[in-house]
């Protein structure tokens, strides 16, 4: 695993793992790792399944992140797919409908515009954190794709900030695309107050 970890990737471990249980009743068939940096929430999530035929993707807009995601995979007796692209794009013609398992620690910190759209031009290491107005401005560009991509049973992982406004994302997303939630985690890691999101189809309880 890759030893220097932020807290926001801790709090996503924290989550999958108090979630084992269900995740590992339900079997999933495919996960998708969106902005999947080292590749270590992935290796942490195939550990937490055990040996299954659970398809493992993973993307990222930096060349680097995504080749470390493999190699991370290979160090942890994982064997990853690594797509270099932006969020989901060109997947969601193939993937719709079949994601079981969709996990997204997004570049959440808010800044002005200009660098949040810098930063993903750049696929530098900014990209991983700067998030635009109120943090959003990447998740706000998956969020209307998340139904799209789950299966009828599908979980979708979001680590999200106080300044993000967590329960008016749960609220939109359930009256606009009719998806559930819940707070899996909340934790304060400094100055900062996170939160692991779960969303879900209302017929998947």
């Amino acid at each position: 695993m890759e030893p220097h970890l932020a807290e926001d990737t801790f709090i996503l471990l924290d989550a999958l793992e108090r979630d084992a249980a269900e995740l590992q009743a339900f079997r999933p068939s495919i996960c998708l790792e969106i902005g999947s940096g080292s590749g270590c929430v992935t290796a942490f999530i195939a550990s937490v399944l055990g040996p299954a035929s659970t398809l493992f993707l993973a993307t990222d807009i930096n060349d680097y992140a995504a080749k470390a995601t493999v190699s991370t995979g290979h160090q942890n007796q994982v064997e990853i797919s690594s797509i270099r692209t932006s969020l989901a794009e060109g997947l969601q013609p193939r993937l719709k409908g079949n994601i079981d398992l969709l996990l997204f620690n997004p570049p959440y910190v808010p800044t002005t515009d200009s660098e949040a759209s810098a930063a993903q031009d750049e696929r530098g290491i900014s990209g991983a954190w700067a998030g635009g107005r109120d943090g959003m401005d990447i998740t706000n560009r998956l969020l209307p794709h998340v139904g799209g991509l789950l299966s009828p049973s599908g979980r979708f992982y979001l680590v999200a900030l106080l300044q993000n406004n967590p329960a008016q994302i749960c609220e939109e997303m359930r009256r606009i695309y009719g998806l559930d939630s819940k707070t899996v985690l909340q934790r304060r890691a400094g100055r900062e107050r996170l939160a692991v999101l779960c969303f879900f189809w209302p017929s998947a309880v």
